[in-house]
């Protein structure tokens, strides 16, 4: 057989059209089963490729019969060369792990961040996902081959949790980087591809139930807001436009302090006590999601065929933390605050897509639209003690955070025999709003003196509480156009070239109001919950002297004071020329190399926005103008029919991401804490080297060995620092930092068939992975850390020499036992996955370092397919997390001592869900 017809009979992982159907679930919700292989089908098989099938003996011609997964990535297809074989980890020039639906569906996870975890040295924190313990910055993320916005401020990388596993038809994890990918490749790549065109008409309802031990029918916190926000979405009373005053104060231009300012109607706007008054719940529901998902298609000509795919879904989840905040005042961790936090976030996600798709021959053409909603509405209550003053506080907060993602997809990938031509084209726009982010703090002194000592009071004043409340709105757009050419030279080469071009656009506002009251406000208003102190009537009653002189009360007035004036408002681009060019070489049989290089032009920006009529003369903004080659090649050597050999060098880009450039305070209700971002930051540069050998067993059964090393210069960094004794967590460059480290990976599949009866159609799978990683940040006494807005200052006052990058942590291991039925949908799967200690962040001058314990996880995943009314599949699907009952685990120690940061227990969750195929 000729090497021509064994390239064809490889060349067949082209992307199909697919299509997401966001549903948006944590781990413990179930949102309808992953696309069956009905709904996502095998591409039909060449002449060629049946002969090629021919050819190959023995276990080789058994991986062909699997399933292929559809993969859609920058350069239309991913070349595979060399072995006959259409296992795409095996295949690939490039070191890659594909999620199938198969295994997708294996590991139960709700979201495609979940399941990932699972993956050989990858992690995840919040929907972030870590690769060999870099943190998000350093990985991208795909979908379709097509970049996306994140609708996360304190994120580059669109967070994957809000992509349920129901609606991905694949995930490809690249560990090496090759020129069609963007240069921003520090850790790897995550492409996500979604759903096919359907080979039948099908219609799929699915929904769940879940709960779990610290919150589900116990007691919690929230506040009224309106009657629509079990949807995620406001009736209009978080709208500010709805208020004449604040929106007009707004417009206007003014300084809140000027005299032209309506104070009295602004507080008035700002007073809805359906946005602030905390409510205790006795019994929180359980959480609920479902969803809907229908498809068609139909042939269109001679041999044509066009596809549509509809689908909507909601989820409604609600979660407990009782968290333990404490802070130092030394390094030997004497208590400085300590503080008991009770929060109750509220999360809705919805989504909604329509999507079509045409097949015209060999060439294909999809257009996706995508909408998703991610909405947490959170409720907190917190008393702790302040050992600076010993005044016992009582902080109560509420707010709104609505995340929207909006993106539409254009693919066209065209074969012309030998040439191929794939053209993409997409524009996203992410947006965040948190409006009415209200904060109320009562002091209580304790003080024998004073009258009111054991009475919990809000005068107003920083001495002895405060009403805080805050606006924030953000929007970012990214338009992105691409083409590459791919052309088949001969048997031994196949080359492409490429141009993309990247330009997005982030508009970002914060303003902060701190409401204070004069001198001669009465102690005793401070007693006073919080719809009345800030009530209409005290209100009015305080923009009125002589009711207050008849009432021999003051005199005083209430004033507010604007805490973000200095920077309100931010303008953030970046736009990204590229053009690339690489070959895929194969002199000889068991012999292939992948190598091309990238040039990026990058020029990034952000700039302080005039808000006032007055300008203020900001100095908060950075110009980055940069253009890099980023060469990268693999070099994968056939040693035995089973036995391979990979070795790959390659360099990469890092850059800051918008929020960590921007100098604005962002509070991230996950991790609990207060950001700022620095103005100075520069462009992280990677070095990368991986050689690894792959040992394929047959029948889906294989095993690996690879070692890596990364070396890093002005690597980004999170500090923590304090303000008013409230943590708040920064950025800036390290000078270098090196990263290396090792991986195994195993999985066997074991046919019970020899053990008769019941076992005749069971397998049994194994999966395992271990991933060893070492970092240290390197700091010289003369290196310097340049953090806005202080003078230049040595790099040691932020970084010690050694310690390891922040997220990274030393062992990640991964464990599946499950039992199969290979005839039909029955499934049994255990879970363990464990993480060693990693650093969140830098510790506050000679404070130690903030350390996570992600600890030992165990879940169990029951699916179990039955037919029902007449023919029709319904899946169950039972799935049990955490068994362990691990907690979170946020902390500092020097060793003999320990104090938490942000601790809390997680519980064990389960959830039941169903899904109904018509």
């Amino acid at each position: 057989m000729s090497t021509g017809k064994q390239l064809a009979g490889l060349l067949l992982l082209s992307t199909a059209l697919t299509f997401p159907a966001a549903a948006l679930a944590q781990s413990t919700g179930a949102e309808g089963p992953p696309p069956t292989e009905e709904e996502v089908p095998d591409q039909e098989l060449t002449e060629d490729v049946d002969a090629a099938n021919d050819t190959v003996p023995g276990d080789i011609a058994e991986e062909e019969k699997q399933a292929e997964p559809d993969i859609s990535i920058p350069g239309g297809t991913i070349i595979v060369t060399g072995r006959r074989t259409r296992d795409v980890t095996r295949a690939s020039p490039q070191v890659v792990t594909v999620l199938d639906t198969e295994s997708i569906a294996r590991t139960g996870e709700g979201d495609i961040a979940g399941a990932l975890s699972r993956v050989t040295g990858l992690s995840q924190q919040n929907g972030l996902v870590y690769v060999r313990g870099l943190g998000d910055r350093y990985s991208l993320a795909l979908l379709n081959g097509l970049p996306l916005p994140s609708p996360q401020p304190l994120s580059r990388v669109v967070p994957l949790d809000i992509f349920p596993t129901s609606v991905v038809a694949s995930s490809l994890v690249q560990k090496t980087y090759s020129a069609n990918f963007p240069g921003e490749f520090g850790g790897g790549v995550v492409n996500l591809t979604t759903r096919a065109i359907p080979t039948e008409d099908f219609v799929t309802i699915s929904g769940s139930l879940s709960g779990d031990s610290e919150t589900t029918f116990g007691p919690g916190y929230t506040y009224f807001g309106g009657d629509y926000d079990w949807t995620g979405f406001d009736q209009g009373r978080r709208d500010v436009s709805n208020y004449a005053n604040l929106q007009g104060f707004f417009d206007s231009g003014a300084r809140i302090g000027d005299p032209d300012v309506n104070v009295q109607g602004v507080l008035q706007d700002l007073n809805d006590p359906n946005l602030y008054l905390l409510q205790k719940i006795g019994d929180l529901p359980a959480n609920f999601s479902a969803g809907i998902t229908a498809g068609t298609s139909l042939d269109v000509g001679s041999d044509g065929m066009l596809g549509v795919i509809a689908t909507a879904s909601i989820s409604n989840k609600w979660r407990n933390r009782f968290i333990t905040k404490q802070t130092a005042v030394n390094e030997d961790l004497d208590l400085d605050t300590d503080f008991r936090e009770f929060t109750t976030d509220n999360r809705v996600l919805t989504n909604a897509l329509l999507g079509f798709g045409l097949e015209i021959g060999e060439h294909k053409f999809r257009l996706t639209n995508l909408f998703i909603h991610d909405t947490l509405k959170r409720a907190s209550l917190e008393q702790g003690i302040d050992f600076q003053d010993d005044d016992e506080e009582l902080i109560q907060d509420t707010a709104w955070f609505e995340r929207q993602l909006l993106n539409s997809q254009f693919v066209g990938e065209l074969e012309f025999g030998d040439l191929s031509v794939d053209l993409r084209a997409g524009y996203a726009q992410t947006q965040r709003e948190a409006p009415f982010e209200w904060t109320f703090e009562y002091v209580r002194t304790n003080n024998a003196n004073d009258p009111f000592g054991d009475v919990f009071l809000n005068t107003l004043d920083p001495q002895r509480g405060g009403a805080i409340v805050s606006f924030s709105d953000l929007t970012e757009d990214l338009y992105y156009g691409g083409i590459d050419v791919g052309y088949f030279v001969n048997d031994w080469l196949n080359a492409t070239v490429g141009y993309a071009y990247t330009d997005t656009s982030r508009f970002s506002t914060r303003r902060e109001f701190d409401i204070r009251a004069s001198s001669g406000f009465p102690e005793v208003f401070g007693a006073f919950r919080p719809d009345n102190l800030l009530g209409d009537a005290l209100i009015d009653f305080a923009f009125d002297p002589a009711a207050q002189a008849e009432a021999g009360i003051g005199p005083y007035n209430l004033t507010i004071f604007e805490t973000t004036q200095a920077d309100p408002a931010f303008q953030a681009d970046l736009e990204i020329h590229a053009a690339y060019g690489k070959i895929n070489l194969r002199p000889f049989e068991t012999l292939s190399l992948d190598v091309g290089v990238r040039y990026e032009d990058a020029v990034q920006s952000v700039e302080a926005v005039e808000v006032f009529a007055s300008p203020l003369g900001s100095t908060s903004g950075t110009l980055l103008e940069n253009d890099y080659w980023l060469p990268g090649g693999t070099l994968t050597w056939e040693l035995t029919d089973a036995l391979q050999f990979r070795a790959s060098a390659s360099k990469t880009v890092a850059r800051p991401q918008f929020r960590e450039l921007i100098f604005q305070t962002y509070f991230d209700p996950e991790t609990n804490r207060q950001f700022n971002g620095n103005p100075r930051l520069v462009d992280s540069e990677l070095t990368n080297f991986e050689a690894r050998l792959e040992y394929y067993i047959g029948g889906g059964s294989r095993a690996s060995v690879a070692g890596f090393y990364k070396d890093i210069e002005n690597p980004i960094e999170v500090f923590t620092s304090f303000s008013d004794n409230e943590i708040v967590s920064g950025f800036a460059n390290a000078p270098s930092a090196e990263l290396f480290g090792a991986e195994v990976e195993f999985q066997y599949n074991y046919d019970l068939v020899d053990l008769g009866g019941w076992f005749e159609s069971q397998q049994l799978v194994a999966i395992a992975n271990y991933t060893y990683t070492q970092s240290e940040i390197k700091v010289g006494p003369d290196d310097i850390a340049r953090v806005f807005p202080f003078a230049d200052q040595p790099a040691t006052n932020f970084f010690d020499d050694g310690v390891p990058l922040t997220g990274q942590s030393d062992h990640l291991v991964n464990f599946q036992l499950g039992l199969e039925d290979l005839d039909r949908l029955s499934q049994f799967t255990v879970l363990v996955k464990y993480a060693s200690e990693r650093v969140t962040g830098r510790g506050a001058g000679p404070l130690p370092d903030i350390i996570e314990k992600p600890g030992l996880t165990v879940d169990f995943v029951v699916r179990q397919g039955f037919e029902v009314f007449g023919g029709n599949e319904l899946e169950m699907k039972l799935e049990a997390r955490n068994l362990t009952g691990r907690d979170y685990e946020e902390f500092q120690t020097n060793g003999t001592t320990r104090i938490d940061i942000n601790s809390y227990d997680v519980g064990r969750s389960i959830s039941l869900g169903a899904s109904l195929k018509f």
